[in-house]
């Protein structure tokens, strides 16, 4: 099965598609730190059942547009860009699924736009409604540790760190999240320490090292950019 590549005008964006098979039109959207290339075995099973699959690299990550401004990446933004998608592709209405960060978008999109969005499936996240608080401050934190997303909070931290090797960065992150990676306790990815740490100690990058080349393609490595973590940074704020 062949999966082909193009962009669209979206929500403002310009967005990179990867779609393949036709039919009823099934929506993927992906999460952190990845990009269309983790559907890439559901897009060929979703086009051989009879549909039209469709991978884009959501926005601030791949080949899609990374605008600077952190009120950019709201979900009214992100789901705004898959309306746009659907309009861009001429079709009125498609199931949409996401998995981790993409399913909060998913969620969104199904809550907002019932008429263009006729189901949708959640992976890792299930819905959650809008609370009082903002998230970060109900984040995890001890004296010694804070939850891995508050690491991304004041702009330049990341980056600093994450584009020294961002070659090394990539593959240690994706491979240290996958189910092959030696971790006892998963949960302890989540939390990164407090003071003088940030994320790649916490992602053991021995173990990645010595296995990462199992798991992690060259296409997955060149298809990531410095820029990927920049968006991360930005949605855990709104």
């Amino acid at each position: 099965m062949t999966i082909s590549h193009r962009f669209i005008e979206t929500n403002g964006i310009r967005m990179h598609l990867a779609e393949a098979g036709s039919g009823p039109t099934v929506l993927l959207c992906h999460g952190f730190p990845e990009c269309w290339y983790s559907w890439r075995h559901q897009l060929e099973a979703l086009a051989a059942a009879g549909y039209r699959a469709i991978a884009p690299d959501m926005r601030g990550y791949g080949q899609t547009d990374k605008p600077d401004a952190i009120d950019q990446y709201t979900l009214l933004h992100l789901t705004g860009d898959m309306v746009g998608l659907l309009d861009a592709i001429g079709t009125d209405q498609a199931v949409v699924v996401g998995h981790d960060w993409g399913a909060p978008v998913a969620w969104r999109c199904a809550l907002f736009r019932p008429d263009r969005f006729r189901a949708v499936v959640g992976l890792s996240v299930p819905f959650q409604v809008r609370g009082p608080n903002r998230p970060s401050t109900v984040m995890p934190r001890t004296d010694k540790q804070r939850f891995y997303q508050l690491y991304f909070q004041t702009p330049g931290v990341a980056e600093a760190e994450l584009e020294k090797d961002v070659h090394n960065a990539i593959k240690t992150t994706l491979f240290a999240l996958s189910g092959d990676a030696p971790v006892e306790d998963p949960a302890s990815l989540t939390m990164l320490p407090s003071e003088g740490g940030g994320l790649m100690g916490s992602l053991q990058p021995n173990h990645c090292r010595r296995g990462s080349r199992t798991v992690i393609s060259n296409f997955t490595l060149k298809s990531s950019s410095a820029r990927l973590w920049r968006r991360f940074e930005l949605v855990s704020q709104h």
